[in-house]
């Protein structure tokens, strides 16, 4: 890990992440999954999020570390959002940078729709991709193939194309995930000439790009089009720990988008992101079903006992470890 923030905490990094970071932030995106999840099929995506966010950021806070948040729901301190530049945690620990999204698919949780969750990934400090809140365009798909063998700035047949023969199959048993918007009218129709399937999505982009790591399961080969920029910096991360490729481009179509990115550090608004860039260091992600959906089970509440599950990955050892938790003393969750 990056150097300790307080010199009297005598913790080796690899200990410090397998120990504090394996474990607690699944603790962080429980409490916010549970407190999202207590708003669910109510029709109020706002308070939602409000719930996710408070529960998040008040575990954060209890970390020991020294967090600075990277990718965030915001560039200013307008609550209820964990915006970027925030510093969270006791301030007695290790710099790390961090990713969240208190509630992937908001919409998804007021609905009370499948695949919505609370994810947030932390990192070595000045490792994280330093964006701001705007949209990135996103190609990415999961392990066990050459590098490069995708690309943003190509087709969709070649991407198509080239994942087929890849994966020995024909274009038309290729599945894509895109996101159901009006942008990706186009992308979608280019798609479909191939012969590919494609499987729209209104929300969860992050969950969209891990479904991608297990095809045979989720059925889902390749994932295409615009989406945040945040999320794509969590799916990044995701990949980072899981295998797969990744591109990314900010995308930054206005003179007020590209002064607050270069203020940021962004010195091409052009430039194309792969994988490694958008997440240089060691990283570990956490994931908290909300709804179900087809990686996590959402929260379920019983009498007095909540059941939760998580998934935490870590990227320098390829480390999945899922996590079903049973709570008993609810006071914990401030509900």
């Amino acid at each position: 890990m990056a150097k300790q923030a307080n010199p009297a905490v005598e913790v080796q990094p690899d200990l410090f992440i397998e120990r504090i970071l394996s474990m607690e932030i699944a603790r962080v995106t429980e409490r916010a999954a549970v407190s999202a999840a207590r708003l669910r099929g109510r029709g109020d995506e706002k308070a939602a999020d409000q719930a996710a966010v408070d529960a998040m950021r008040r575990e954060l806070n209890k970390l020991p570390i020294s967090g600075t948040v990277r990718i965030g729901e915001g560039e200013r301190d307008e609550a209820p959002m964990l915006f970027i530049g925030e510093e969270v945690g006791t301030k007695k620990g290790p710099l790390v940078d961090i990713a969240v999204d208190p509630l992937e698919g908001t919409t998804l949780c007021a609905k009370n729709m499948p695949g919505s969750i609370a994810v947030m990934a932390m990192a070595e400090g000045g490792t994280l991709l330093n964006a701001p809140d705007v949209y990135m365009d996103k190609i990415a798909i999961g392990p066990g193939y050459s590098k490069g063998l995708i690309d943003l700035d190509a087709s969709p047949a070649d991407n198509i194309n080239a994942l087929a023969k890849a994966k020995g199959v024909k274009p038309n048993e290729i599945t894509a995930l895109i996101m159901d918007r009006p942008r990706h009218a186009e992308l979608i129709k280019a798609t479909r000439a191939t012969g590919a399937s494609v499987a729209l999505i209104t929300d969860g982009d992050v969950a969209g790009v891990i479904d991608t790591t297990d095809p045979e399961e989720t059925g889902i080969d390749i994932y295409l089009g615009i989406g945040g920029a945040p999320e794509g910096v969590l799916a990044a991360a995701a990949l980072r720990c899981i295998g797969g490729q990744m591109q990314g481009r900010l995308i930054l179509d206005t003179d007020e988008k590209r002064s607050r990115a270069a203020k940021m550090g962004v010195k091409d608004p052009n430039k194309k992101y792969d994988m490694s860039e958008m997440v240089r260091g060691d990283c570990l992600i956490a994931a908290t079903g909300v709804t179900t959906g087809s990686m996590l089970r959402g929260v379920r509440f019983k009498g007095d006992r909540i059941f939760t599950h998580t998934v935490v990955m870590r990227s320098v050892t390829g480390t999945t470890r899922w996590i079903e938790a049973e709570h008993r003393q609810l006071e914990k969750f401030h509900l």
